[in-house]
Protein backbone atom coordinates (compact mmCIF):
# COMPACT_ATOMS: atom_id res chain seq x y z
CA UNK A 1 0.00 0.00 0.00
CA UNK A 2 1.10 3.29 -0.99
CA UNK A 3 1.51 5.49 2.06
CA UNK A 4 1.17 9.29 1.94
CA UNK A 5 3.95 11.36 1.84
CA UNK A 6 5.47 12.70 5.45
CA UNK A 7 4.42 16.26 6.09
CA UNK A 8 6.62 18.98 6.78
CA UNK A 9 8.33 19.50 9.80
CA UNK A 10 7.34 15.12 10.08
CA UNK A 11 11.07 12.76 11.32
CA UNK A 12 11.66 10.84 8.00
CA UNK A 13 10.95 6.96 8.08
CA UNK A 14 7.83 4.54 7.52
CA UNK A 15 4.63 5.85 8.21
CA UNK A 16 1.95 3.08 9.19
CA UNK A 17 -1.09 2.23 7.12
CA UNK A 18 -4.05 4.20 6.65
CA UNK A 19 -6.95 2.90 8.27
CA UNK A 20 -8.72 0.40 6.05
CA UNK A 21 -12.79 0.18 7.42
CA UNK A 22 -14.47 1.20 10.21
CA UNK A 23 -14.19 -0.59 13.81
CA UNK A 24 -15.78 -3.89 14.50
CA UNK A 25 -19.04 -3.10 16.47
CA UNK A 26 -20.08 -5.85 19.03
CA UNK A 27 -23.70 -6.98 19.21
CA UNK A 28 -25.76 -4.81 21.58
CA UNK A 29 -25.12 -1.59 20.09
CA UNK A 30 -21.84 -1.19 22.04
CA UNK A 31 -18.62 0.13 20.57
CA UNK A 32 -15.29 -1.18 20.53
CA UNK A 33 -12.90 1.72 22.30
CA UNK A 34 -9.46 2.48 20.72
CA UNK A 35 -6.25 0.32 21.12
CA UNK A 36 -6.21 -3.67 21.86
CA UNK A 37 -9.01 -3.90 24.84
CA UNK A 38 -12.15 -5.82 24.29
CA UNK A 39 -15.27 -3.63 25.10
CA UNK A 40 -16.37 -4.28 28.70
CA UNK A 41 -20.22 -3.71 30.07
CA UNK A 42 -21.12 -4.36 33.42
CA UNK A 43 -23.95 -6.81 32.24
CA UNK A 44 -23.85 -9.19 29.37
CA UNK A 45 -26.66 -8.26 26.86
CA UNK A 46 -29.73 -10.61 27.10
CA UNK A 47 -30.65 -9.82 23.08
CA UNK A 48 -28.22 -12.41 22.09
CA UNK A 49 -29.03 -15.29 19.89
CA UNK A 50 -28.12 -17.92 22.76
CA UNK A 51 -27.97 -16.45 26.29
CA UNK A 52 -26.62 -19.02 29.15
CA UNK A 53 -27.91 -17.80 32.86
CA UNK A 54 -26.55 -19.00 36.06
CA UNK A 55 -29.22 -21.81 37.66
CA UNK A 56 -29.58 -21.20 41.70
CA UNK A 57 -31.71 -24.12 41.74
CA UNK A 58 -28.42 -26.12 40.44
CA UNK A 59 -26.18 -24.93 43.01
CA UNK A 60 -28.40 -25.73 45.67
CA UNK A 61 -29.24 -28.60 45.25
CA UNK A 62 -25.35 -29.59 45.21
CA UNK A 63 -24.53 -26.84 48.20
CA UNK A 64 -27.57 -28.11 50.40
CA UNK A 65 -26.16 -31.75 50.92
CA UNK A 66 -22.45 -30.40 50.95
CA UNK A 67 -23.63 -28.09 54.05
CA UNK A 68 -25.17 -30.86 55.58
CA UNK A 69 -22.13 -33.28 55.67
CA UNK A 70 -20.15 -30.46 56.92
CA UNK A 71 -22.50 -29.61 60.07
CA UNK A 72 -22.77 -33.37 60.28
CA UNK A 73 -18.63 -33.95 60.19
CA UNK A 74 -18.56 -31.64 63.48
CA UNK A 75 -21.51 -32.64 65.70
CA UNK A 76 -21.14 -35.89 65.57
CA UNK A 77 -18.02 -36.02 67.27
CA UNK A 78 -19.39 -33.89 70.10
CA UNK A 79 -22.71 -35.66 70.68
CA UNK A 80 -20.58 -39.41 70.83
CA UNK A 81 -17.71 -37.73 73.50
CA UNK A 82 -21.24 -35.58 75.30
CA UNK A 83 -23.77 -38.66 75.42
CA UNK A 84 -21.42 -41.43 75.53
CA UNK A 85 -22.71 -43.85 78.13
CA UNK A 86 -21.29 -42.05 81.66
CA UNK A 87 -23.23 -41.08 84.86
CA UNK A 88 -22.06 -37.65 83.83
CA UNK A 89 -24.17 -37.75 80.77
CA UNK A 90 -27.35 -35.46 81.13
CA UNK A 91 -30.73 -34.53 78.79
CA UNK A 92 -28.92 -30.91 78.76
CA UNK A 93 -25.56 -32.03 76.93
CA UNK A 94 -28.17 -33.53 74.73
CA UNK A 95 -29.48 -30.40 74.00
CA UNK A 96 -26.23 -28.07 73.88
CA UNK A 97 -25.18 -30.85 70.55
CA UNK A 98 -28.56 -29.69 69.15
CA UNK A 99 -28.17 -26.05 69.65
CA UNK A 100 -25.06 -26.50 68.24
CA UNK A 101 -25.71 -28.15 65.36
CA UNK A 102 -28.47 -25.82 64.73
CA UNK A 103 -26.19 -22.59 64.97
CA UNK A 104 -23.47 -24.27 62.95
CA UNK A 105 -25.93 -25.13 60.10
CA UNK A 106 -27.09 -21.66 60.26
CA UNK A 107 -23.60 -20.36 59.74
CA UNK A 108 -22.73 -22.48 57.14
CA UNK A 109 -25.79 -22.48 55.26
CA UNK A 110 -25.44 -18.49 55.31
CA UNK A 111 -21.99 -18.18 54.19
CA UNK A 112 -23.04 -21.04 51.21
CA UNK A 113 -25.99 -18.61 50.37
CA UNK A 114 -24.18 -15.89 50.21
CA UNK A 115 -21.78 -17.29 48.04
CA UNK A 116 -24.36 -18.51 45.60
CA UNK A 117 -26.11 -14.64 45.48
CA UNK A 118 -23.00 -12.98 44.39
CA UNK A 119 -22.12 -15.64 41.76
CA UNK A 120 -25.96 -15.83 40.83
CA UNK A 121 -26.51 -12.40 40.66
CA UNK A 122 -24.51 -10.57 38.04
CA UNK A 123 -27.09 -11.71 35.24
CA UNK A 124 -25.93 -14.57 32.30
CA UNK A 125 -22.52 -16.00 32.01
CA UNK A 126 -22.21 -16.41 28.88
CA UNK A 127 -23.73 -15.32 25.08
CA UNK A 128 -22.71 -15.90 22.09
CA UNK A 129 -23.89 -14.93 18.25
CA UNK A 130 -22.50 -14.87 14.97
CA UNK A 131 -20.18 -12.13 15.35
CA UNK A 132 -18.20 -13.49 18.78
CA UNK A 133 -19.24 -14.28 22.49
CA UNK A 134 -19.53 -12.05 25.92
CA UNK A 135 -17.98 -14.03 28.83
CA UNK A 136 -17.78 -12.54 32.17
CA UNK A 137 -14.73 -11.28 33.56
CA UNK A 138 -15.25 -12.70 37.40
CA UNK A 139 -17.24 -15.15 39.19
CA UNK A 140 -18.89 -12.98 41.44
CA UNK A 141 -19.50 -9.80 39.53
CA UNK A 142 -21.62 -9.18 36.41
CA UNK A 143 -18.62 -7.48 34.41
CA UNK A 144 -17.86 -9.16 31.19
CA UNK A 145 -16.04 -9.01 27.98
CA UNK A 146 -16.91 -9.23 24.61
CA UNK A 147 -14.69 -11.42 22.06
CA UNK A 148 -14.54 -11.84 18.42
CA UNK A 149 -14.73 -15.30 16.90
CA UNK A 150 -11.23 -14.84 14.85
CA UNK A 151 -9.91 -13.20 18.33
CA UNK A 152 -10.13 -16.32 20.57
CA UNK A 153 -7.53 -18.81 20.18
CA UNK A 154 -8.67 -21.65 22.42
CA UNK A 155 -11.99 -22.89 23.99
CA UNK A 156 -11.93 -25.89 26.25
CA UNK A 157 -13.59 -27.93 29.21
CA UNK A 158 -12.17 -27.73 32.48
CA UNK A 159 -12.77 -29.22 36.00
CA UNK A 160 -12.20 -27.79 38.96
CA UNK A 161 -14.33 -29.39 41.92
CA UNK A 162 -17.94 -29.57 41.53
CA UNK A 163 -17.65 -27.20 39.31
CA UNK A 164 -16.94 -27.49 35.21
CA UNK A 165 -16.57 -25.08 33.53
CA UNK A 166 -15.49 -23.71 29.70
CA UNK A 167 -12.81 -21.74 29.54
CA UNK A 168 -12.04 -19.13 26.89
CA UNK A 169 -8.70 -17.82 25.90
CA UNK A 170 -8.11 -14.93 23.61
CA UNK A 171 -5.32 -14.36 20.75
CA UNK A 172 -4.41 -10.69 22.44
CA UNK A 173 -2.79 -11.74 25.82
CA UNK A 174 -3.83 -7.42 26.02
CA UNK A 175 -7.10 -8.36 26.21
CA UNK A 176 -7.99 -8.26 29.48
CA UNK A 177 -5.47 -5.37 30.03
CA UNK A 178 -8.10 -3.00 31.27
CA UNK A 179 -10.26 -5.04 33.66
CA UNK A 180 -9.36 -3.18 36.89
CA UNK A 181 -7.23 -4.54 39.79
CA UNK A 182 -9.24 -6.76 41.37
CA UNK A 183 -10.28 -8.00 38.78
CA UNK A 184 -7.04 -8.50 37.54
CA UNK A 185 -6.11 -10.36 40.79
CA UNK A 186 -9.21 -12.71 40.25
CA UNK A 187 -8.14 -13.31 36.47
CA UNK A 188 -4.91 -14.13 37.46
CA UNK A 189 -5.65 -17.00 39.86
CA UNK A 190 -8.05 -17.93 37.24
CA UNK A 191 -5.26 -18.16 34.60
CA UNK A 192 -3.32 -20.21 37.31
CA UNK A 193 -6.15 -23.09 37.18
CA UNK A 194 -7.65 -22.78 33.96
CA UNK A 195 -4.77 -21.22 31.31
CA UNK A 196 -7.59 -18.06 31.05
CA UNK A 197 -9.19 -15.65 33.02
CA UNK A 198 -12.37 -15.89 31.16
CA UNK A 199 -14.45 -18.61 32.29
CA UNK A 200 -18.45 -19.86 31.91
CA UNK A 201 -19.60 -21.82 34.43
CA UNK A 202 -21.10 -25.36 32.47
CA UNK A 203 -23.21 -27.81 34.87
CA UNK A 204 -24.38 -25.04 36.70
CA UNK A 205 -26.01 -22.98 34.35
CA UNK A 206 -29.65 -22.81 33.06
CA UNK A 207 -28.66 -24.24 29.95
CA UNK A 208 -26.81 -27.99 29.74
CA UNK A 209 -23.41 -28.86 28.71
CA UNK A 210 -23.85 -30.08 25.51
CA UNK A 211 -26.55 -27.16 24.34
CA UNK A 212 -23.65 -24.78 25.24
CA UNK A 213 -20.80 -26.39 23.64
CA UNK A 214 -23.06 -26.95 20.40
CA UNK A 215 -23.92 -22.90 20.57
CA UNK A 216 -20.33 -22.26 20.77
CA UNK A 217 -19.58 -25.04 17.79
CA UNK A 218 -22.79 -23.59 15.67
CA UNK A 219 -21.78 -19.39 16.05
CA UNK A 220 -18.31 -20.07 16.08
CA UNK A 221 -18.20 -22.04 12.29
CA UNK A 222 -14.78 -23.29 12.76
CA UNK A 223 -13.33 -19.94 13.34
CA UNK A 224 -11.72 -20.75 16.65
CA UNK A 225 -10.23 -23.96 17.91
CA UNK A 226 -12.59 -25.94 20.40
CA UNK A 227 -10.98 -28.69 22.45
Amino acid sequence: MTQPPNAPGNPPGPRPPAWQGPPQVPPGGYQVPPGPQSPIVKRIPEDQPFVARPSVLKRLLVLGPVALVVVLAFTCPLAFVLTADSPDSTSGDIVAVLAFAGCLLFVVSGAMSLQVFLITSGGPVLAVGPAGLWIKTRPTRGQAIWLPWEGIERISRRRWSLEKMVVVKPRDPRADGNLGVFTAIDSGLLKLFYGSGFTATLNFADRGEHEIMAAIARYSNGRTLIV
